[in-house]
């Protein structure tokens, strides 16, 4: 009886890892964003931006001219809205004409219905692969290296940077020769609250399923937002409140272009830690200001 549920999980896993598979495939190429899209949806996000998070983005004049790899942290559950506000930010500034690709989770960039939408407006898988083809494009890319421990961290923790000790975007930026552009953001986190990261649960989930490897998820977070005042989040299951959202571009870092440096461990842990540094002081500045949470 144990072997034939044990086989029949693992035949669910592979399902799934072929699934993902495929649709995350569909998104390695970057591709330009879909400008219809982009101009139907500017008035929501101006309002967005102005009235329910009254974003605040500044550090503009740092922004180097040439091809950056911008690096930060995104909160809020499975819905990042300091993220998505990021993003739209750089759109309305540059007016269209320098692109910021974000990037997703396999399992975000495969979910159907929000995969294709992520695809529309110029969103790319975050690995290697994608990562570099744009670059190598001479497109802007954002990369939020702790991913879903960072974007899925307690709410005690919301003005802690989490960069998850992922050393790979500071090999990315040698390899492609560009810049780092640190951006540092708070308030995201108040746009829900999460009560536990829920370790225990992806962990006692993934005795049963073994899906924890094809997800690539070590947290479960359990949170408190609307409509639900306690919810299991692995795909969105909340409406984000009106937070107010600070973030600023920071000094950019340059990298050595030796491609020899990406096997030097000490150098590249010396960028990361000088990244993680510079986006951390930052946090501090802009959680200074804040005066309640959510209010601002």
């Amino acid at each position: 009886m144990g072997d034939s549920v044990g086989e029949h999980a693992s035949q669910d896993q592979n399902i799934i890892q072929r699934l993902i598979s495929w649709r995350v495939g569909a998104a390695m190429e970057p591709r330009p964003p879909n400008d219809t899209l982009l101009k139907l949806q500017q008035p929501f996000y101006d309002l967005l931006n102005t009235f329910y998070f009254r974003l605040e983005v500044d550090g503009w004049e740092r922004v180097p001219d040439e091809t950056s790899l911008v690096i930060g942290v995104h909160s809020g559950g499975a819905l990042t809205m300091d993220a998505w506000t990021l993003v739209n930010a750089w759109h309305v500034h540059f007016e269209g004409k320098r692109h910021l690709h974000g990037t997703a989770h396999d399992v975000l960039m495969a979910t159907p219905g929000l995969g294709d939408y992520f695809r529309a407006v110029g969103v790319i898988a975050a690995n290697r692969t994608s990562v570099g083809a744009a670059l190598a494009q001479g497109e802007d890319v954002v990369v939020w290296p702790g991913g879903e421990v960072d974007s899925m961290r307690s709410w005690r923790k919301r003005d802690v940077a989490t960069l998850g000790g992922r050393t790979g975007f500071v090999k990315q930026a040698i390899r492609s020769g560009v810049p780092i552009l640190p951006v540092a953001t708070v308030g995201g986190h108040d746009t829900v609250f999460v009560v536990s990261e829920g370790k225990w649960l992806a962990n006692a989930l993934d005795k049963v399923t073994g899906l924890k490897s094809t997800l690539r998820g070590a947290n479960l977070p359990i949170i408190s937002g609307f409509p639900f005042p306690l919810a299991v989040e692995v795909l969105p299951a909340h409406v984000p409140l009106p937070a107010k959202i600070r973030t600023e571009l920071l000094d950019p870092i340059e990298v050595d272009h030796d491609p020899d440096r990406v096997n030097d461990k000490a150098y590249v842990q010396k960028i990361y830690d000088q990244v993680e540094v510079e986006i951390q002081a930052g946090m501090d500045r802009l959680a200074a200001k804040r005066k309640l949470p959510v209010l601002g």
